[in-house]
């Protein structure tokens, strides 16, 4: 497991889904990780699973990332505190209906959490990760930026613009010796899935896309994004990786 002793992680939408196993996973490799969740319920199970020699590297922060001015204000205290060393920029709502019976406003949403979350703390982080020649930006993107999945438009968008800025970050920032990568994951078993109907149906067609014959877990993703944090991969950027068992290939 990498050692991330010492380092300064902020980890947006980090109690639930993916982000629980990962955050514990960061904590026994030696980081410091700073959660902004907004699930009361979520927040207080990733406490209870904390174990107690790590709970004093681990800041959970009840945050709504759609209120701009209390998510600037967080950020200017802990940027003035100390240097953020990554940001991972995973807050994601996932609204389904078909494209037509979204409003305006419902879009914009989804914006707001997906996009301008990230756009906000990777503009908070970058002054002290330029400062210190040293950065790492993960941006969590998703498998159905391949196309095959209806109804979900507004998230589809949103990750599509993650994509694009991660390419557009890692040739900007790459002279500061800041990597920005993106991780998408495929198919796993969280509360995301329970948008689809049709819950057997869909988990067979996970088994019969996947060239791996197992559902994703949450360390897949813990260990994709502790190699990303690593000095071992300071050398690659601007790159997505699919974590999907093999449904997708490039």
């Amino acid at each position: 497991m990498s050692n991330l002793t010492g380092r300064r992680i902020l980890y947006t939408g980090a109690s639930g889904g993916l982000g629980h196993e990962t955050t514990l996973q960061l904590l026994r490799t030696g980081a410091e990780v700073i959660v902004l969740d907004r699930d009361p319920t979520k927040n207080r199970a990733l406490i209870a699973d904390t174990p107690g020699d790590l709970a004093a590297r681990l800041q959970l922060i009840e945050c709504d990332l759609t209120d701009k001015p209390a998510l600037q204000d967080v950020l200017d205290r802990l940027t003035a505190e100390r240097a953020l060393d990554a940001v991972i920029n995973n807050a994601a709502i996932y609204p389904s209906k078909p494209f037509e019976e979204y409003s305006l406003e419902e879009q914009a949403l989804v914006h707001a959490v997906n996009v301008e979350a990230a756009l906000i703390c990777t503009r908070a982080a970058l002054p002290g990760m330029r400062a210190q020649g040293w950065g790492r930006i993960i941006n969590i993107t998703s498998i159905t930026l391949t196309g095959g999945w209806e109804n979900l438009v507004p998230y589809v968008q949103s990750k599509g613009a993650l994509l694009g800025l991660t390419r557009a970050w890692a040739r900007e920032f790459g002279k500061w010796g800041i990597t920005v990568n993106a991780i998408a994951p495929g198919a796993f078993p969280t509360d995301a899935e329970k948008i689809h109907p049709d819950p057997e149906g869909y988990t067979a067609r996970i088994m019969a896309s996947q060239a791996i014959k197992r559902r994703g877990h949450p360390g897949d993703i813990a260990a994709t994004i502790r190699f990303f944090l690593s000095d071992e991969a300071g050398f690659i950027t601007g790159q997505s990786l699919a974590v999907d068992g093999g449904w997708t290939m490039h």
